[in-house]
């Protein structure tokens, strides 16, 4: 019997290929001498590719044509169920720990927030550290493909604000994109963008290695900086042997999470005539430029107040880590400089962890692996408050809709961010309620339901006055923050969309 990849089901698909990555760490650790790690994880691919070949020959000559809203439900599925499976290895591997850990670890790894479970790092082996840096790169992977294939034709997840089409409506844009198939769609998708996603990845990882770190830590850190998912087996880039000129490439990547433009026009979004003239890379590097101005002058004053002056070459490092760390965060990464604590000691004064967690709650650019409420939503909400300005100074004056920057940003586009984000944070009020009604403190409350919906999870460790130790949390606390990592990721649109009758009709 020929079966034709085209026919599976595409959550089989997704399961399919998990189970082919778990043979990678099963062979890097049996090449580091962790036989039994090295077991569990070859066991595990094997028998996930055996019961995948089963269903799919069980589920042959049965599919109808498939509809819109069935890569919708695919990808809730992915981020939903898809971790069950992603931790049987790790589960099989650490024996003793619960699997509602592993299940947390693997969902927090897959929607690209880095929260963990194992710290510090080195309770972990490293072929361990390797496959949670895999299944976060799948993740930023899937969110890349997603967004052509699923986001894009149902203008949702920011596509709103630019689309022709309502939210959670097939768009009405007679592009190819939007005439193929759904499957079609999404082969597409992915024969434009692995190549790219790939390349990137591997790139950065060579860069990193020249630069003297390690091949595993390398390969990891590329993989958390495409993915956003600031994952990492040494506790961070600040660990790493490649120091500043590895965080000034890491810096150069993380552009890439600023705006979908950067690496691929195929979701049909407006067309620029440059990159300059893309409002999300512009709007991102203005906020970095300009929180990272203010944390140094902050810096400043306190170095004013501590007689430190005198040392120049600490105020440039402390310049730099300001630089790195509010890009870093956000693009919703969460990798600190190595130069952030430089900074602090420079000047005397505590981590800002407000204005972290604002820059996380901002986001990266639409279609990218960044979380957030998103660039293009906040330029929308601003073009619309300058024009609420323009109108209190001239009451009677007709206000453009050609002004620099904004073409393709539909009438109601900040309507509808204003809804996204009057959405997200009722979603954070009943998240940071929850969390707090089972005895956590206003402040670690609010941390955590920040870091989950932005899917910034190493918020929990540097935000606050003291780390958040999220092994500590208990059962239910860690279902609700499951339940935020995947609306976090998927966006509160999409999900209403996803119940909509409407769309299971087309």
């Amino acid at each position: 019997m020929k079966l034709s990849l085209s026919r599976i089901p595409l959550l089989v698909q997704m399961v399919l290929i998990s189970g082919l990555m778990m043979l990678v760490p099963a062979v890097v650790a049996s090449g580091q001498g962790e036989h039994f790690v090295a077991r569990m994880f070859f066991y595990s691919g094997t028998l996930v590719l055996f019961v995948c070949a089963l269903i799919a020959v069980a589920i042959e000559g049965t599919q109808r044509r498939s509809k819109t809203i069935d890569n919708l439900k695919a990808l809730f599925f992915a981020v939903a169920i898809l971790p069950a499976i992603l931790a049987i290895p790790v589960y099989e591997t650490l024996d003793v720990v619960p699997f509602l850990d592993v299940y947390f670890e693997m969902v927090s790894c897959l929607t690209t927030t880095g929260m963990t479970i194992f710290e510090p790092a080195s309770m972990l082996a490293d072929p361990v550290h390797l496959w949670r840096g895999m299944v976060g790169w799948l993740g930023g992977l899937l969110m890349w493909i997603a967004a052509a294939a699923v986001l894009a034709p149902l203008s949702l997840g920011g596509f709103e604000v630019t689309a022709l089409g309502e939210p959670g409506q097939i768009s009405n844009n007679k592009g190819q994109m939007q005439r193929a198939r759904p499957m079609k769609r999404w082969s597409r998708a992915a024969q434009a963008l692995l190549p790219i996603y790939i390349g990137l990845t591997f790139a950065l990882w060579v860069m990193l290695l020249v630069l003297g770190d390690q091949p595993t830590v390398a390969l990891m850190h590329a993989m958390s900086t495409m993915s956003t998912s600031g994952i990492s087996g040494v506790g961070g880039v600040a660990n790493a042997n490649s120091g500043v000129a590895g965080e000034m490439v890491i810096f150069l990547f993380l552009l890439f999470a600023l705006s979908r433009g950067t690496f691929s026009s195929d979701t049909g979004a407006v067309r620029r005539n440059n990159l300059w003239e893309d409002p999300e890379l512009r709007l991102g590097l203005l906020i970095v430029c300009g929180v990272s101005t203010m944390l140094f002058a902050r810096h400043w004053f306190g170095a004013l107040d501590e007689n430190t002056l005198r040392d120049p070459a600490a105020a440039i490092r402390a310049a730099w880590g300001g630089i790195f760390t509010v890009m870093s965060f956000l693009t919703t990464t969460g990798f600190e400089s190595t130069e952030w604590q430089v900074a602090r000691d420079w000047s005397g004064l505590k981590t800002p962890g407000l204005i972290l967690l604002a820059l996380a709650m901002v986001g990266g650019g639409v279609a990218t692996t960044a979380g957030g409420v998103k660039l293009l939503r906040v330029y929308a909400l601003y073009l619309q408050g300058l024009g609420e300005m323009e109108r209190l100074v001239h009451p009677n004056v007709v206000l453009g809709r050609r002004r620099a920057g904004a073409q393709g940003i539909r009438r109601r586009g900040a309507v509808i961010a204003w809804v996204f984000f009057m959405l997200f944070a009722l979603s954070l009020a009943v998240i940071a309620t929850l969390l707090a009604l089972m005895g956590n403190t206003f402040q670690e409350a609010l941390i955590l339901a920040i870091s989950a919906l932005t899917t910034t999870g190493p918020l929990t460790q540097v935000a606050g006055e003291f780390p958040i130790a999220i092994s500590s949390l208990g059962f239910g606390e860690k279902i609700i923050l499951c339940i935020a990592m995947i609306v976090g990721r998927l966006e509160a649109l999409a999900i209403i969309a996803l119940i909509s009758p409407d769309l299971w009709q087309k």
